[in-house]
């Protein structure tokens, strides 16, 4: 019997209902969902009761007890620490309860190398330097994230529980796994406990629900205070892979959040800030600051002549300050004056693309990822300018 089989007569113990899909392995994807019959719009899929969840009520009490209980205004311990450290502390082959679910989670190789913040930094501090300037913003603040999560388990919950650190099953790297594990397969639930913490704080990990892969749209999830659950969003024939949305997110957020980069994402967008930002003089950018102008500046297929913030920005370049000033005040149109300064720009960064291209394609394997990424925002620097000059003839 198939693990994920194993998972589905688990699953049925726990209460959570499963109709017309299952499991199955998808090539270079792992585990995904599919109808293993015709499904109709709105049929339900999925019934997960919160007695089933793995939450903040389901972190054993020796954990919870040893760390400062969860905030408001991210202070105390995160529950994404609590739910890793309950991992990271569990045996499945001592505790069973979830060993059908620790069956088909990823395994370190998988999340070691797919993504970032699990790379290796000595050989892969070149590579991380290599990720586009949003990926980059991101992987560092969940590096640090982690390591503050990794400080309170180190110092507080381990001593408490009168562990020692070391190179094997309670390393820093051990740890990791776990949190990445958290990191990936949470979702998003409020209860009374929570209801007050952070939106980060308001997750939980469903087994079976945690298999379906991701993409723009997909089926619809809903959750109250006594269950989750997923239903179809159309039509599916038998065989048929369903996903849900992981969120709004850039192939940026994609990549470093998840480990994968979609060639379809509706929602992608490429952060530009490195090359307008040199556009800048030190007094243009105070004065951008200061109107609440700087950075975040967007490209995507929707907006090819940049998003408001960035026409804003670029708009000091080829208007007059005074002008400058009264058509922000004001919010008017920025004129289209702008779109040439914004093709010079995007001509900067798609040569900035090649070169990081020509870098990667001399990284090998370790950098294929990374390489896609670059590819796809090539692609969509390019279709710009196109659509950028051809509105200007």
């Amino acid at each position: 019997m198939e693990a994920y089989d194993e998972l589905l007569h688990w699953a049925q113990d726990q209460g959570i209902e499963v109709h017309g899909i299952k499991p199955k392995r998808i090539p270079g994807r792992g585990i995904g969902i599919v109808a293993s019959k015709d499904l109709k719009a709105n049929e339900r899929l999925i019934y997960v009761p919160t007695s089933s969840f793995r939450a903040l009520t389901t972190v054993r009490p020796k954990i919870r007890n040893a760390l400062p209980p969860p905030a408001p205004k991210n202070k105390g311990t995160p529950i994404h620490a609590l739910l890793a450290a309950d991992l990271f502390l569990e045996r499945p082959s001592v505790t069973k309860k979830y060993a059908p679910w620790h069956a088909v989670v990823p395994t370190r190789e998988d999340v070691f190398s797919n993504l970032p913040l699990a790379w290796p930094s000595l050989n892969y501090e070149k590579l991380h330097a290599l990720l586009p300037f949003n990926a980059r913003a991101h992987l560092t603040k969940q590096k640090a994230k982690f390591e503050k999560d990794w400080q309170l388990i180190r110092d507080v919950l381990l001593p408490a529980l009168e562990i020692s650190p070391n190179k094997g099953r309670y390393s820093k790297q051990d740890f990791l796994y776990h949190w990445l594990l958290v990191n990936t397969r949470t979702f998003y639930h409020e209860t009374s406990m929570t209801e007050k913490l952070s939106k980060d704080d308001k997750m939980i990990l469903q087994p079976v629900a945690d298999l379906l892969n991701h993409s723009d749209g997909g089926c619809e999830a809903a959750f109250d205070p006594s269950c989750f659950t997923i239903s179809a969003d159309r039509d599916y024939k038998q065989g048929e892979e369903l996903y849900i949305c992981y969120g709004k997110h850039s192939n940026d957020f994609l990549m470093v959040e998840y480990g994968f980069c979609p060639e379809k994402n509706r929602w992608d967008e490429v952060c530009i800030d490195d090359v307008v930002l040199e556009e800048m003089t030190e007094q243009e950018k105070e004065r951008l600051d200061g109107r609440g102008f700087l950075g975040e500046y967007m490209i995507d297929e929707r907006t090819p002549g940049g998003c408001y913030r960035t026409r804003v920005a670029l708009m000091l370049k080829c208007v007059r300050v005074e002008e400058w000033e009264r058509l922000v005040e004001e919010g008017e149109e920025v004129p289209r004056l702008v779109d040439g300064v914004v093709v010079r720009v995007l001509r900067k960064y798609l040569k900035r693309c090649k070169e990081v291209i020509g870098e990667l394609e001399d990284f090998g394997a370790a950098g294929e990822m990374v390489l896609r990424r670059w590819r796809q925002i090539e692609r969509l620097v390019e279709k710009s300018l196109e659509q950028l000059e051809v509105g200007s003839r």
